[in-house]
């Protein structure tokens, strides 16, 4: 995973030197509300540590920083789990940013990112995001970022606690690989045109969803 930087951040690959500000950001349940709810646990927040570290090649997590500010966390990672099928090619894009940073505009310049990362440099198809379908924010964002309403569905995962708003089912945004390319060549970016194609491989442990 490379080190990647955009007009205000530098994206970071995830290290363990990066366990406490993990913790700082999930720790927050206004953080956490479309995801579980409440507040992670450092015990919590230590397991999912060791399933963002592992990682396929070129996928993973990055943290983003403005200037020496921590900002949060994206990740682009091969498909997994039940509500996620396995198709060669495609990744899942995510974000999760602390409460002081959001309305800043750092959840789509981070993603944006990674999106030409994903499609440029791994030669992906499609990256897709998913959410609850009454989580607005995050929504938004994926729009912001020309990605388009894909599906909605009821999830598969198990929870204990279901979050408030869990009826109304999860939604997937989605962008392509043709229409980037285009949208690159519109804006005089130069994309590479003759990449290889990423083969997805599959993750074992569920990671939660991205939040703006």
């Amino acid at each position: 995973m490379p080190t990647l930087h955009t007009a205000r951040l530098t994206l970071v690959p995830l290290s363990d030197e990066h366990l406490e500000l993990e913790y700082e950001l999930d720790s927050d349940p206004e953080v956490m509300r479309y995801l579980t709810g409440r507040a992670a646990t450092r015990a919590e927040v230590v397991q999912a540590h060791s399933r963002r570290m592992a990682t396929a090649p070129g996928f993973g997590f990055w943290m983003g920083f403005a200037g020496a500010n921590f900002v949060g966390w994206w990740l682009l990672r091969p498909p997994h789990g039940p509500d996620q099928p396995e198709v060669e090619g495609e990744a899942e894009l995510g974000y999760r940013l602390l409460r002081s940073q959001w309305r800043r505009g750092y959840a789509r310049e981070g993603s944006l990112e990674l999106l030409r990362y994903g499609f440029e440099e791994l030669g992906l198809n499609r990256i897709f995001a998913q959410t609850m379908a009454v989580n607005k924010p995050s929504r938004a964002t994926m729009a912001s970022l020309g990605m388009t309403f894909a599906r909605a569905f009821t999830s598969a995962a198990e929870y204990e606690d279901p979050v408030e708003g869990a009826d109304q089912g999860e939604v997937e945004y989605e962008t392509k690989r043709s229409h980037w390319l285009r949208t690159a060549n519109q804006e005089g970016r130069r994309p590479h045109l003759d990449l290889p194609r990423t083969s997805s491989q599959p993750q074992s442990a569920l990671e939660t969803r991205g939040q703006g």
